[in-house]
């Protein structure tokens, strides 16, 4: 709950807006369309006074409860996600304790989701809190950390990743693990990316010093049936076999009640959708 003190009531350039945030000022946007269709004519301005804590259906610990669990002057990496977390995932993260710019031994990983809405298409925020809470306990790693973010995902690419790294170094974090294609969207006409593939890793590369912080790019890696997961250059230079499931198939085979690999899924994370669905 919070109270208002407004100071200014204007109409907005929304077109601006949108430009100057999204890059982009298309309807085929979710974040433009929320823009133009969800806000209203008219926006206010002034001082906002928090007077309790939200009431969530998931524990949001405060930027000052999540610094206080971390180790002390040690690296700390922040991982960002907006959906459930499968096998490749936790791969990518935990290799990236690993990286060339993390101190080791004592780095530790948080694992930090974003809970809040987001796309209409994506899984629910408390079904999502319920996969990581049993993720979490069936991994049991002491190198992670977990908490949850109340946060919107805008899909804004470049600018939200950086927006990210702000929010994760107020957490108490070092480090931000960043993903080919960070907060990218597609257009709902004609499915094109809005946002270059690198675009995100080559902003917040450039904005990290300012920021106070270090990037750790996310390895591009690949589930062989020789080896198990390895990084997409050795698969290839070995001629390892490739297996792959492409998140529709994997919804598809969800609601069929089909055995869902263990090499893709784990099998709490699983549960908890079946169960949901």
């Amino acid at each position: 709950d919070w109270s208002s003190d407004v100071s200014s009531k204007y109409v907005p350039d929304k077109v601006k807006e949108a430009s100057k945030v999204y890059g982009v000022t298309t309807l085929e946007h979710p974040a433009v369309q929320m823009i133009a269709l969800e806000r209203g004519k008219f926006y206010l301005g002034g001082k906002l006074q928090g007077l309790q804590v939200p009431t969530r259906v998931f524990p949001c610990q405060s930027p000052a409860e999540v610094r206080a669990s971390l180790p002390k002057d040690e690296d700390v990496l922040a991982f960002q996600c907006r959906n459930p977390i499968h096998r490749a995932h936790y791969e990518l993260f935990i290799r990236a304790l690993d990286a060339p710019n993390v101190k080791n031994p004592g780095a530790a990983c948080l694992v930090h989701p974003t809970v809040g809405p987001t796309q209409d298409d994506d899984i629910p925020g408390a079904i999502r809190y319920q996969t990581y809470e049993v993720l979490k306990a069936e991994v049991n790693n002491p190198r992670l950390r977990w908490a949850y973010l109340p946060y919107s995902m805008h899909m804004a690419g470049p600018r939200e990743a950086i927006q990210h790294m702000i929010i994760r170094k107020n957490y108490g974090c070092t480090h931000f693990i960043i993903g080919r294609d960070m907060a990218g969207s597609k257009s709902s006409l004609t499915g094109d990316d809005f946002y270059g593939a690198y675009d995100a890793q080559e902003m917040a590369n450039k904005h990290a010093p300012e920021l106070g912080m270090q990037t750790v790019a996310s390895l591009n890696i690949a589930y062989t049936q020789e080896k198990g997961y390895v990084t997409a250059d050795i698969a290839d230079r070995e001629k390892l076999t490739k297996l792959n499931l492409s998140g529709t198939k994997f919804r598809q085979m969800l609601r069929a009640g089909e055995d869902i690999p263990e090499w893709f899924a784990f099998k709490s994370v699983v549960k908890v959708l079946r169960e949901a669905a």
